[in-house]
């Protein structure tokens, strides 16, 4: 898979002073070739992400914590990085902490077209990583642009109260509606879903009545049963 070019932001010019804001995005990276340069604490936490999104993960790194040094999916390289070599990767994310090498990884990424994340690096960025609750498939991200991912952590757990199990397994039922629906060639984009959501959804899927949570939504969108 290659990602589509994503221009990197000037790296003389922080977010703070960015006149535009950043565009969220989620990537599909499942059986995608991404590079990460650094294997410590911080790159562990990046590429055990990365595995968890499908992503077919290398670390270039001379020493490596445990964690990655042992586990069969990531391919490791006992070296430092070598000046371009980003370039064979659809995604890149340099975590060394040392600000050269992480720079030429930027560098080179941009020079190729690949989107780079230098961990709390925002101006040698092209994208950041939020902090994300799930909950089944629903997930909710956090970010504050790269200014303080310690913030955005701190807003999730606050959210954790609030996105709980039920949330994702709402999310299930309301996919099968809108997939039964479309499977019988009807349009989704049909009032009637926050209605049926407002009008004890939750309720129903929380206690478990799973069909009688379909047929809310069914009802409230105007679809014959």
């Amino acid at each position: 898979m290659r990602t589509p070019p994503v221009s990197a932001p000037d790296p003389t010019r922080s977010p703070a002073r960015s006149a535009a804001p950043w565009y969220p995005v989620n990537l599909v990276i499942d059986g995608a070739s991404v590079l990460v340069v650094g294997a410590g604490p911080v790159a562990a936490r990046k590429v055990q992400g990365l595995l968890e999104s499908g992503a077919r993960v290398t670390v270039v790194a001379p020493q490596a914590v445990s964690v990655v040094r042992n586990d069969a999916r990531v391919r490791w390289h006992s070296r430092e990085y070598r000046r371009g070599e980003v370039a064979s990767y659809a995604l890149a994310i340099a975590a060394t902490g040392v600000r050269e090498v992480d720079a030429q990884v930027s560098a080179d990424a941009r020079a190729s077209h690949i989107p780079v994340n230098v961990a709390d690096v925002p101006e040698l960025c092209s994208f950041t990583l939020p902090s994300v609750l799930r909950s089944g498939e629903l997930q909710v991200a956090v970010s504050t642009g790269g200014r303080s991912p310690a913030f955005a952590a701190w807003v999730r757990r606050r959210l954790e109260s609030v996105v709980d199990d039920t949330l994702g397994k709402a999310l299930a039922v309301a996919a099968e509606v809108r997939d039964e629906l479309h499977a019988a060639g009807m349009s989704t984009e049909i009032p009637g879903w926050h209605e049926a959501f407002d009008a004890g959804f939750l309720d129903l899927v929380a206690i478990g009545d799973r069909e009688a949570a379909k047929a809310l939504l069914l009802d409230r969108l105007g679809v014959a049963q």
